[in-house]
């Protein structure tokens, strides 16, 4: 009776050691720069697998440690008393790196995902850096946005302010290369010298990219 209480309890826990505690996490890196995700189980784990859009990238044996065969896909290794975390850092990102990247365990085909976004920021500019403009004379200045991805959310401001987005229109455009552009017009009437900024935004970003434009107003002669 004891043998069989012991057998009992052992063999089902088979089916729970090798969890995923915690799988990875979503992601949105600049294209060129790292992104990192991070994938726990429990004690007992064999083999753990990272996968990118359903292709391995790597593979982690607990007897051995990382198995690597590309240097844009290593691994840093972790081991605490909850578990075992693999994180999977991915070098230089490309576009093409986007998509479902996922952990998982050989033994029991458990899986977690999480999704990569990669973006790219790409030019902008405004033609001129300086204007001159005549009192009462209306004026539209263009703000050109090149090779983006996604297309970038383009806003404007003068001085300290945003300007409404009434005053100015925004066209996107397919690029070359699955990239993105975006041409916006500002009209405006100055009522005085002003510095305009044109800034272009990505979820990737710290903060916007911008260009700017001194706008210097002159009385009309007669």
């Amino acid at each position: 009776m004891y043998l069989q209480t012991v057998f009992f309890f052992f063999l089902p826990g088979l089916g729970f050691c090798y969890s995923i505690v915690n799988g990875p996490a979503n992601v949105t890196v600049l294209a060129g720069s790292e992104a990192r995700f991070n994938c726990t189980v429990s004690v007992g784990w064999v083999i753990l697998i990272w996968l990118s859009n359903g292709n391995p990238v790597l593979t982690v044996i607990s007897s051995q440690g990382a198995v690597e065969t590309s240097d844009r896909f290593t691994s840093q290794n972790y081991t605490s008393s909850n578990g075992f975390t693999s994180e999977l850092i991915i070098h230089k990102t490309q576009l093409r790196d986007s998509g479902k990247i996922e952990c998982s365990t050989q033994q029991t085909s458990e899986s977690s995902f999480a999704f990569l976004s990669v973006q790219v920021n790409g030019s902008l500019f405004i033609k001129n850096s300086t204007l001159t403009v005549t009192e009462n004379k209306t004026v539209e200045i263009v703000c050109e946005a090149l090779g983006w991805f996604p297309a970038p959310d383009i806003t404007w401001m003068t001085n300290d302010s945003f300007i409404d987005k009434s005053r100015y229109v925004t066209q996107q455009s397919q690029g070359s290369n699955d990239l993105h552009n975006a041409l916006s017009i500002l009209t405006l009437t100055p009522m005085d010298t002003e510095i305009l900024t044109c800034l272009a935004d990505i979820e990737a970003l710290p903060k916007p990219q911008n260009a700017t434009v001194t706008v210097i107003l002159v009385n009309s002669t007669i």
